[in-house]
């Protein structure tokens, strides 16, 4: 009898959760010898090493057999190895990490002839971590022997342990070990059920793709890839939904450890490992002539990017619109709007119909309003909604990322809008679909259930407008909830209780964002209170404004300027004129308060009984006790 999908999970998450404590035993060996926030410059590297060892074991006598023949007939064995080992990466050398344990006195210089022995892209993995001085450090404090032979009895192989469970095996550890050393968790990676979404949302409007059958072949790349989390996931998800697409994976990491395991998982999945390049990608674009069908970031929030401004405003200023940030530049305190134009600059065009992209970031709340008119904040909202590229906005539970509480927003941005999409952006307000863990980890509290990422899934898949309905007892307890699409009656009001509903999805047209921030004017007046009018020149018999009392407004894009003024200012200060110089369109996108459902507070009469009723109570207690 087949295991149910849950079963299987659960079964896997027990699995993950013993294999991930049975590697951190390790610390146990090096308690002492090395600080815990040290640890994990040891026990990453040695699992990947042990993952790499059990991906070749198979292969490992057939390769040694046709290097030997290769070499005999003075032929480069290279691509001849690859082929027998039936991966993108081989050993050369006759050892392995059960091997090293049977020369206990040389098994310092036995595993540095094991690490040669890796094809030159699996050696860079291990020059990536340093490994080098660890293994010294090791040797020195007589533990090198002791530690291989842990790892020596781990079974990593992926028929036993898959890439996903692999994935989330190495996100554990490093959570772990940034806790330990004061790092940020969330830089390495994301959590996964955020991943599903964003995979899900990116995915489902292409239905050529996700059909079995069409051998399609498409790219996808994540430009803050971490340990591959994002990418792994995606590839995953097209296999499963159509198993002859092909999906290539590209991506780029500024952390060196982060990018060794990515790379490591690239390897094992056999993608081509030049598709994932290490480097800063605002200062270093690894890609910069490629364009990609679909693509995945979670930047760094609120980090400033100071140490590349001079490189990034060069490309700015010499390119404009050529590079990739010609609509404009945020504020250097934080840089997540440059990775949103990064990505903006690979997308395919769309060419008859045919081609284009789709991406998903997520971003916290700031560049959602952050800056006015005229700012570089407000230009690149600006440009992305007056080409139509913002397809839906998404807000996430807070308390979901394991680095920060804050509320995080998925947008999801395309050129290849379908018709009824275009001209539109859709709000969906996800902050109430969450369960809580468990066991929190770091500052992630809450997690998002497969129910939730698929009612998500639908409402922007069919782009409804919905509201979300709760029922409560006559106690106002919840008793359920149900997701109630334009047009569908409310559900039976339970006995005493009461319905309470409130907005979940919403269109609105692109220009619903803008506004003119025009300035107001009024007239300096002396000190008998008369209007001072210009001299000479453009302004000679014109009132002249007194800075002091300028002020601004922000009409709405679809009012008329003129009318807004008489309505909205005449009335207060009759004198008061519009400087059309300085005029400005600006562009935001004020998330909540399309969400913000009014609660009027409860009577006073009953808040008053309420008290006099609990001060009674405290009162009897007192005399119970006086007793």
């Amino acid at each position: 009898m087949f295991l149910s999908s849950i079963a299987l999970r659960i079964r896997n998450a027990m699995n993950q959760t013993s294999l991930s404590s049975f590697i951190w035993s390790v610390a146990d060996l090096l308690r002492g010898d090395y600080k815990q926030s040290e640890y994990g410059r040891v026990i990453l590297p040695f699992t990947v090493l042990r993952r790499l060892d059990c991906v070749l074991a198979p292969t490992k006598a057939a390769v040694l057999k046709e290097k030997a023949a290769r070499e005999k007939a003075g032929v480069d064995p290279h691509q001849f190895l690859l082929r027998k080992a039936g991966q993108s990466f081989y050993n050369t050398s006759e050892m392995d990490l059960r091997a090293l344990l049977g020369d206990q006195d040389h098994i310092r210089q036995n595993l540095y002839a094991y690490i040669q022995g890796f094809s030159p892209d699996a050696r860079d993995i291990f020059e990536r971590f340093d490994f080098h001085t660890q293994v010294e450090r090791l040797a020195k404090a007589s533990l090198l022997y002791l530690v291989t032979e842990k790892f020596a009895n781990i079974d990593l192989h992926p028929d036993r342990v898959d890439n996903a469970r692999m994935g989330h095996v190495f996100e554990e550890l490093i959570r772990k070990f940034a806790e330990l050393s004061n790092e940020t968790a969330g830089e390495h990676f994301t959590p996964r059920e955020v991943i599903r979404l964003m995979v899900n949302l990116i995915f489902i409007e292409d239905d050529r793709e996700l059909t079995p059958g069409n051998a399609v072949v498409r790219t996808i790349y994540d430009p803050t890839a971490g340990t591959g989390g994002m990418l792994s996931v995606a590839a995953e998800y097209l296999l499963e939904h159509n198993p002859d697409a092909r999906l290539s994976l590209f991506g780029q990491e500024l952390n060196d450890e982060s990018y060794a395991i990515c790379k490591a998982d690239m390897l094992i999945r056999g993608q081509p490992v030049e598709n994932m390049v290490a480097g800063n990608t605002l200062s270093e674009d690894g890609f910069p002539h490629r364009k990609f069908d679909y693509m995945l970031s979670n930047p760094p929030f609120g980090v400033e990017w100071k140490k590349v401004e001079k490189l990034v405003r060069k490309e700015h200023e010499d390119k404009g619109f050529d590079g990739r940030f010609g609509p404009g530049l945020p504020r250097v305190s934080d840089g997540s709007m440059l990775f949103l134009l990064h990505l903006l600059s690979k997308m395919a065009p769309l060419v008859d119909g045919k081609g284009g992209s789709r991406f998903g970031i997520v971003l916290n709340g700031s560049p959602l309003f952050t800056g006015g008119a005229g700012s570089g904040e407000s230009e690149i909202r600006r440009y992305l909604l007056e080409n139509d590229l913002v397809e839906a906005i998404i807000g996430l539970p807070t308390d979901m990322f394991y680095n920060t509480g804050i509320a995080t927003y998925v947008w999801i941005v395309s050129n290849k809008k379908p018709a009824a999409r275009k001209g539109y952006v859709q709000l969906i307000d996800a902050g109430s679909f969450w369960q809580k863990m468990r066991k929190s980890l770091g500052s992630k509290r809450k997690e998002m259930s497969d129910a939730h990422i698929a009612d998500v899934t639908r409402l922007f898949g069919d782009f409804a407008q919905a509201d979300l309905v709760t029922m409560l007892d006559a106690n106002g307890k919840e008793t359920a909830r149900r997701v109630l699409r334009d047009g569908e009656a409310d559900p039976k009001v339970p006995a005493g209780g009461k319905l309470k509903r409130t907005p979940l999805s919403r269109r609105f047209r692109n220009e619903a964002f803008g506004y003119t921030t025009i300035t107001v004017e009024r007239p300096l007046r002396d000190a008998a209170g008369r209007v001072v009018v210009g001299a000479k020149g453009k302004v000679k018999g014109k009132p002249q404004p007194d800075s002091s009392l300028r002020d601004s407004e922000n009409v709405p894009l679809g009012e008329d300027i003129g009318v807004y003024f008489k309505r909205e200012v005449l009335p207060h200060v009759p004198d008061a004129w519009i400087d059309d110089s300085k005029s400005k369109i600006g562009y935001e996108i004020p998330f909540n308060r399309h969400f913000y459902v009014f609660e009027p507070p409860r009577a006073l009469e009953e808040i008053d009984a309420e008290l006099k009723e609990t001060s009674a109570h405290i009162m009897r207690l007192l005399e119970e006790l006086a007793e």
